[in-house]
């Protein structure tokens, strides 16, 4: 089980690798990271077998930027008839698991695939229950079956609290039909990866304000009028009327990367497409100084060396707020639902709630 897997968007599977490969040299875990274009995944292969769960306990995967999902193991071949006895016999040297998730790579043979998967997952959930390999128990791993093909499969492990929250980091949510751009998705799906759900009430509530730059037609602007908030929508373009009929809404039209709130809100939110330096120095500005308690920003990345440049800009802030000397905690993520770009969560530590 020395070989770490993960999923991720196609098209990042390098990005995937430089950071993986950066976390294992810090860790001094050695090995080397490899992946297919366009495969929409990638390995890391340790030389010491204990290599991938060191990773995996050192790791949060929530930190991660690239990876969607994540598991140490192994590749199996499968024949074609009778699968399961010989995944019960690889299965033999691996501890007893508390959940199964089946996967499938986010590429059109994974989608494919996903079909087989939905047959095959009953049969060999009671399978696994009848050996004494399935328990249902939360504190013990998750095993993770990502099929590449209907013979070839990674079995993997990974903890149920240190992984993605849906197989293959895909979140199902369901667009709202009264939402004016599937926009509105990114900033659900950021609330779900960088705050727990059960301080939703306290962080996202209807006594709240946001601010929501570049703002037009509402995406973003629907989610936070949809938690009850008083909205200040920044965009010289026109709004939907249905949000504007809330009366939750103020529309200004003036420019996202200057406009400044007279006082502090508890929430600024931004999808302007624009360099990410100057998204970057926003961010400063904004928790810097103080205009808002809590951020949620995309950065739209470069065509190459798109981890080096997240890692670049993600430094840049962190010095800022050190120099300005205020408590910041940053998080960044590729989200499923982001393309070209990364969304950043930020929230000042030392700014007293309402």
């Amino acid at each position: 089980m020395n070989t770490l897997f993960m999923h991720c968007r196609p098209g990042f599977e390098s990005e995937v690798c430089a950071e993986i490969a950066e976390h294992a040299a810090r860790l001094n875990v050695a090995g080397y990271a490899k992946a297919k274009p366009q495969s929409a995944c990638a390995e890391f292969i340790c030389n010491d077998a204990e290599g991938a769960e060191q990773m995996m306990r050192e790791l949060r995967f929530a930190q991660l930027i690239f990876p969607r999902q994540w598991a140490r193991g192994a590749f199996i071949e499968l024949p074609e008839t009778d699968r399961i006895s010989v995944l019960l016999e690889a299965l033999a040297e691996y501890p007893q698991c508390g959940s199964l998730w089946l996967e499938v790579m986010d590429t059109n043979d994974g989608k494919e695939l996903s079909t087989f998967c939905r047959k095959f997952e009953v049969p060999l959930r009671k399978a696994l229950s009848k050996a004494g390999r399935l328990v249902e128990d939360a504190h013990k791993p998750r095993l993770l079956l990502t099929f590449v093909s209907g013979r070839r499969v990674f079995v993997g492990l990974a903890a149920a609290d240190n992984s993605a929250m849906w197989p293959m980091g895909i979140p199902r949510l369901k667009f709202p039909r009264e939402a004016p751009s599937r926009s509105t998705l990114k900033l659900e799906e950021a609330w779900h990866h960088f705050i727990p759900r059960e301080q939703w009430d306290a962080r996202l509530s209807d006594d709240m304000t946001g601010v929501d730059l570049g703002a037009a037609p509402g995406g973003w602007t629907y989610q936070l009028v949809k938690r009850g908030m008083l909205v200040t929508a920044i965009d010289n373009g026109p709004m939907a009327e249905s949000l504007m009929d809330t009366g939750l809404v103020q529309h200004l039209m003036a420019d996202g990367f200057t406009y400044k709130p007279k006082q502090t809100v508890d929430w600024m939110v931004c999808d302007i497409v624009e360099k990410p330096a100057r998204s970057a120095a926003l961010l400063e500005t904004w928790l810097g100084e103080g205009l808002c308690r809590e951020a949620v920003v995309n950065l739209k990345l470069p065509m190459k060396q798109r981890y080096a440049e997240v890692r670049r800009l993600l430094e840049r802030i962190e010095e800022g707020f050190k120099a300005r000397k205020v408590k910041v905690s940053i998080g960044c993520k590729q989200l499923y639902h982001d393309r070209e770009e990364v969304t950043c969560h930020l929230r000042r530590l030392d700014l007293k709630p309402r």
